[in-house]
């Protein structure tokens, strides 16, 4: 635990002195007794139930007194709790690769079955945009709270050739930041790999200030491919770019580590999970990656991404906390002194 204002914390101070206040006062008042011999009597009466009893509201009002001047002292704590994320963006790999059946019933279909489920998972204030890439990339569905239009864009997937991760991470952004100007249009890769890579104006550029990486909590990109980069823009260069932007991806990759040889229509190609690019990505944008050899993996890796998404760790000031605690013990005091005692406290 810590403290936003450690200063503060002489307060407490004040708690031993009222303690010994109290202290004094039952002292004077058992001088009283002994002074007045019927106060004694009256004493006697009442019984020793009663006699802790008296003690029960000054203690509770002293404990509130207690948390409301800790509480002065303004203390955080690393908590869990609801995650600001408001746009997700899912990137998938619609590649030939993805045909592959090493994940039943192939690749492409429990990518889409695991997406689906994982749209279910989220709150439905999230908004959620789906960006494809195989030798182009392409946003199918700008982000949306239309779970519906989401379900839809992902059963209406068309496998392609060649595999551009780098303009998939571009595309998301420019997802995420619409008035931006970032696009892949009138630009070819020496071009977008020798300056930035968004299209933005000079004017903008000279505004355009990069923030930390994994700063911006109200987006994210979860990436999915199977292969390893063939064409399109530089993949770190289209990191690089996210993590400018504060933007965090999280990478999954599904299929064979070792690579797998897979045929259609009179040709053949040996696909191989990139997993080393794929980790560097997540770790420049200060995400997590994930890997998927079954439908089943690929499932259990949305289930834990919703709930990354959804709920994150962090530090937070928790003086409210402290402070209604004060709150409801001096509250507390009043009414059993007034119940007990027909007084307050």
């Amino acid at each position: 635990m810590k403290f936003l204002w450690p200063e503060m914390s002489w307060l407490l101070l004040l708690l031993p002195m009222l303690v010994g206040i109290y202290v004094l006062m039952l002292k004077r008042k058992k001088k009283m007794q002994v002074k007045y011999a019927s106060l004694g009597l009256v004493k006697q009466a009442i019984g020793a139930k009663q006699t802790w009893k008296r003690h029960v509201p000054p203690a509770l009002f002293l404990l509130g007194i207690g948390a409301m001047l800790f509480a002065g002292t303004r203390p955080t704590a690393v908590m869990t709790l609801p995650s600001q994320q408001q746009t997700i963006i899912l990137a998938i790999d619609v590649s030939g690769s993805m045909r592959a059946t090493d994940v039943k019933p192939n690749r492409m279909v429990a990518a889409q079955n695991a997406a689906k489920a994982f749209l279910k998972e989220l709150p439905s204030h999230v908004k959620v945009g789906i960006v494809a890439f195989a030798g182009t990339a392409a946003v199918v569905q700008a982000p949306t709270l239309a779970r519906d239009d989401l379900v839809n864009a992902i059963e209406r997937f068309q496998l392609q050739r060649g595999t551009a991760i780098g303009n998939g991470i571009v595309l998301s952004l420019a997802a995420l930041f619409p008035d931006a100007g970032i696009n892949l249009e009138g630009a070819d890769q020496k071009e977008l790999r020798s300056r930035s890579i968004d299209k933005a104006g000079e004017a903008e550029k000279k505004d355009f200030k990069p923030v930390p990486p994994g700063s911006n909590t109200s987006s994210a990109v979860i990436l999915l491919t199977d292969g390893q980069p063939t064409t399109g823009v530089d993949t770190m260069d289209a990191a690089r770019m996210a993590a400018d932007r504060g933007v965090r991806i999280y990478t999954v990759g599904v299929g064979t580590v070792a690579g797998e040889t897979i045929g259609f229509e009179g040709w053949s190609m040996r696909v191989r999970l990139d997993e080393e690019t794929l980790k560097k990505v997540s770790n420049m944008t200060h995400a997590s990656y994930f890997y998927a050899g079954t439908a089943d993996d690929l499932k259990d890796v949305y289930e834990s991404l919703s709930t990354k998404l959804v709920f994150e760790k962090k530090e937070t000031e928790i003086t409210a906390l402290f402070a209604l605690a004060g709150a409801v013990l001096a509250t507390l005091a009043a009414a059993l002194s007034m119940l007990w005692f027909n007084r307050i406290v």
